[in-house]
């Protein structure tokens, strides 16, 4: 999955697979998966100006996710 960089203390990059609802998020030590993710979860999150706080509010704990490094 492509993954674009984004300005965040905790988030390194983000990418979104509409077709399988698929959220991947790259933190500077990790990347998971969230899965079933609707689109306009991933457009509020790339509009927001703190991602690690939308991702933990919206995000993290709502859906099912995987740690994948």
């Amino acid at each position: 999955m492509r993954r674009q960089v984004v300005h965040s203390s905790n988030l390194v990059s983000i990418g979104y697979d509409i077709d399988s609802e698929t959220l991947e998020v790259e933190f500077r030590d990790s990347i998971y998966q969230y899965y079933n993710v609707p689109e306009s979860a991933y457009i509020g999150l790339m509009s927001e100006g703190s991602k690690g706080r939308y991702l933990h509010k919206h995000i993290k704990d709502k859906f099912r996710q995987k740690k994948i490094k």
